[in-house]
């Protein structure tokens, strides 16, 4: 007699920006900057001090192009990117909209300055990202992921930061979540790491709010549920 309600839609503008700012935070080192300013490091200038890379002009690959993969690559057409696509499927009506390619996973990490991973999390896609998708990816790229924490392998993810195989890392989820404060992730400069806060904006909190309300008082009078899940 237990019915289920969910919220959806609300969280994919909201996780699209939290991918955006992960690729700048990574790439142009903002964390390990602003720590250098708050420690005294802040020195003359150099012309080479703190150095990143560019997101503008960039190649970009998405991992997985479901509603938050669209739009993340429709908020890098601002920045004047390529974006590339890999996936089970192809979806050619958003490729023509956003004027976005499809190709191989394999092509994907070897062209891409920026990898930012938006599958579903599934017994197929467990683990996906590994020594092997790690190895095919540039040293100078930057990998991202706001989806689920277990479709990185995090000791493949530590050794490809660690010994410089890519540049560095945005993640907003982790496997477990939290992340123990002991995990080797956390000794890297290059890891920027975020407490899943990807739908963490008031606009969105207070949309799921308002569907979980209105589901509640659905099922309590008796009602469908605007969105339930059929059990």
């Amino acid at each position: 007699g237990i019915r289920l309600g969910y919220t959806p839609d609300v969280l994919t503008d909201s996780v699209a920006d939290t991918t955006i700012a992960l690729m700048l935070a990574a790439s142009r080192r903002v964390p390990e900057a602003i720590s250098a300013a708050k420690d005294g490091e802040w020195g003359t200038w150099s012309p080479y001090w703190m150095t990143g890379q560019d997101l503008s002009h960039a190649t970009v690959g998405i991992v997985g192009l479901g509603a938050i993969g669209a739009e993340v690559a429709r908020r890098l057409s601002g920045f004047h990117c390529k974006v590339l696509y890999a996936g089970r499927t192809r979806k050619e009506p958003i490729e023509q909209e956003l004027g976005i390619e499809y190709v191989t996973q394999d092509e994907l990490l070897q062209q891409s300055d920026f990898v930012s991973v938006h599958s579903a999390l599934t017994p197929e896609t467990a683990g996906l990202c590994s020594d092997e998708f790690f190895a095919k990816m540039k040293p100078t790229a930057v990998f991202v992921n706001t989806s689920r924490g277990g479709l990185v392998n995090q000791d493949a993810l530590y050794n490809a930061l660690h010994e410089s195989r890519i540049y560095s890392a945005g993640l907003d989820v982790t496997m477990p979540e939290p992340l123990p404060l002991d995990s080797p992730l956390f000794t890297l400069k290059n890891c920027v790491i975020l407490p899943h806060i990807g739908s963490a904006s008031i606009r969105t909190r207070e949309a799921m709010t308002q569907i979980a309300v209105a589901n509640t008082i659905q099922a309590l009078n008796g009602e469908k549920m605007q969105y339930e899940v059929a059990l």
